[in-house]
């Protein structure tokens, strides 16, 4: 069977294209050997693997069950129930080097959502006490030491005051 008159005519126009559009100027046929002085290599991109994101610290108490951990080392403080962390590693400022957070293993004893110091008329929001000398989580700047309170930001000390009850065990560590 021949193919009919229009197809043909069309593949001889199609190879007469392709014939010129692989000749050089001037009619000359291209080498089939590839000039590769002007070559530019592309860049090598190697793959990457996703990978999993390194776990947060473990926090280094071993008294606390149900409470808050603190390392004042690390600059972190966590939330525990039943051993297990539920909260954290967060962020916190402790007290200066002349006004020290006291380390040790405490209860909460009170709380106050809105408090103001009585010795610096400073403010504590989510005040959370649980050291003798006024001694408490609250919200606080994380650049500007307390007078040995740990200070949290404004969320996270909303939390800790969530989720510390009165009588919640806070270990704090060197």
């Amino acid at each position: 069977m021949r193919a009919p008159r229009a197809i043909t005519a069309s593949l001889v126009g199609l190879t007469a294209i392709l014939a010129t559009a692989c000749s050089a100027p001037g009619g000359t046929a291209v080498s089939p050997v590839a000039d590769t002085s002007s070559v530019v290599a592309a860049p090598v991109v190697q793959s990457v693997t996703p990978t999993t994101p390194p776990l947060p610290p473990a926090p280094p108490c071993d008294a606390v069950q149900n409470g808050s951990c603190v390392s004042l080392s690390e600059k972190l403080a966590w939330l525990l129930q039943d051993g297990k962390v539920v909260f954290g590693p967060v962020p916190m400022l402790p007290g200066s080097p002349s006004d020290p957070t006291p380390t040790g293993t405490f209860q909460v004893a009170w709380k106050a959502k809105h408090y103001t110091s009585r010795e610096f008329g400073e403010p504590m929001p989510n005040a959370v006490f649980f050291a003798a000398g006024g001694i408490a989580f609250h919200a606080g700047s994380l650049t500007t030491s307390s007078h040995g309170c740990v200070h949290l930001n404004d969320s996270d000390s909303a939390k800790f005051f969530d989720s510390l009850p009165v009588g919640a065990t806070v270990q704090v560590m060197a």
